[in-house]
């Protein structure tokens, strides 16, 4: 079993990449006292749901079992609602895990049932999804959207352990896949200028899912992830918000677009490439790192042209309380050069507009 250490003192917890009947002993580890578990699934990922929850059975932990639909408007009150009547009917104290098998919806809905209830379940991650794997598995993040805007409800709860199998990835849809690679580019673009390289060069055995490749890419994202919330675990420092290169942008379109109509990864590429447009505006960056990153992410067949039909009005009205936002004045994350971003304050909302009209 290949591990990544997220090193934070007594929530410390590793990433196992592995497979197999060992993830009951992995929990076991992870969590010695714990005595029953809530496996929270979507009706994608019910079979590897009903697999976890035969892992844990097998190790004589009592079990409950609860489904939301899938998309991203399970991330809910109604559907967080469910999770905590499933958790009393568990009969659930503070020895029952929370064990969350999906993707990043899956993920951010459990893990904040789990933040919550009884003040604070332990909670261990199964990401069946890229972009769960990569990264919203990983660093404690867990929440819901309220119909204004997206993650405004929410708290930081680290997991006990993140269990990653790459086999989950061959029936992941090609959609779904996709938009996971978004959160791999960002990576190479804020924190690693060699693996945006590498990602140049290696984007059509990437966006294949060839197995050796995506091991090397995967555990590379999740070391950087590990590093940043090591560093600024709760986003205090401003290191922790260059994780949130292009999000400015992208949660403004999936609020309103309605959620769902994007992948998160896919607004996150069109985030992206808003937000290198913008620094190219302000001079920060030169044309060339415009068309890398755009090349980069065309190449791995994901957008980078936002959806025509959305005012620009609506798009800064979100953007304006955007978690960042300070005093309803807009901060972004923004490149210098490939493999560094820095937090700009004050940047003039003219040139966030003609941004945003540039469709």
């Amino acid at each position: 079993m290949n591990t990544v250490r997220v090193n934070l003192g007594s929530r410390s917890y590793d990433i196992a990449f592995s497979s197999g009947d060992s993830f009951g002993v992995f929990v076991r580890t992870a969590l010695p006292k714990a005595s029953t578990a809530l496996v929270v699934c979507d009706s994608n990922t019910h079979a590897h749901g009903r697999a976890v929850e035969a892992a844990l059975t097998a190790t004589g932990l009592r079990t409950g079992f609860a489904t939301v639909p899938a998309g991203e408007a399970s991330k809910c009150m109604t559907q967080l609602a469910t999770l905590y009547d499933a958790l009393y009917d568990l009969a659930a104290d503070r020895n029952t895990a929370v064990v969350a098998v999906g993707g990043g919806v899956v993920g951010d809905l459990a893990g904040f049932a789990a933040a919550t209830y009884n003040r604070g379940l332990p909670l261990v991650m199964v990401p069946t999804s890229l972009l769960a794997m990569v990264d919203s598995s990983v660093g404690g993040k867990t929440g819901i959207n309220h119909p204004r805007g997206k993650n405004l409800i929410g708290a930081f709860h680290q997991p006990a352990g993140v269990w990653i199998d790459l086999a989950n990835l061959s029936t992941l849809p090609e959609r779904e896949y996709l938009s996971g690679l978004a959160e791999v580019v960002k990576y190479g673009v804020i924190l690693d200028a060699e693996f945006f390289d590498h990602l140049e060069a290696n984007a059509k055995t990437v966006r294949d899912r060839k197995a050796a490749g995506l091991a090397q890419v995967v555990a590379r994202c999740c070391q950087i992830k590990a590093d940043v919330v090591e560093k600024d675990e709760y986003e205090t420092t401003g290191l922790r918000a260059v994780l949130n290169y292009g999000h400015t942008f992208a949660h403004a379109y999936e609020t309103c677009g309605g959620y769902g109509k994007l992948l998160h990864g896919e607004a996150v590429a069109i985030g992206m490439t808003d937000a290198a447009r913008l620094a190219r505006k302000m001079e920060l960056v030169s044309d060339e790192f415009v068309s890398r990153q755009t090349k980069l992410l065309e190449a791995l067949w994901l957008p980078t042209a936002p959806l025509a039909e959305l005012a620009t009005d609506e798009l800064l009205a979100v953007m304006r309380r955007d978690k960042k936002a300070v005093g309803g004045q807009m901060r972004f994350i923004l490149p210098t050069r490939i493999g560094d971003v820095k937090l700009f304050d004050g940047v003039p909302e003219a040139l966030v507009r003609a941004v945003l009209e540039m469709r």
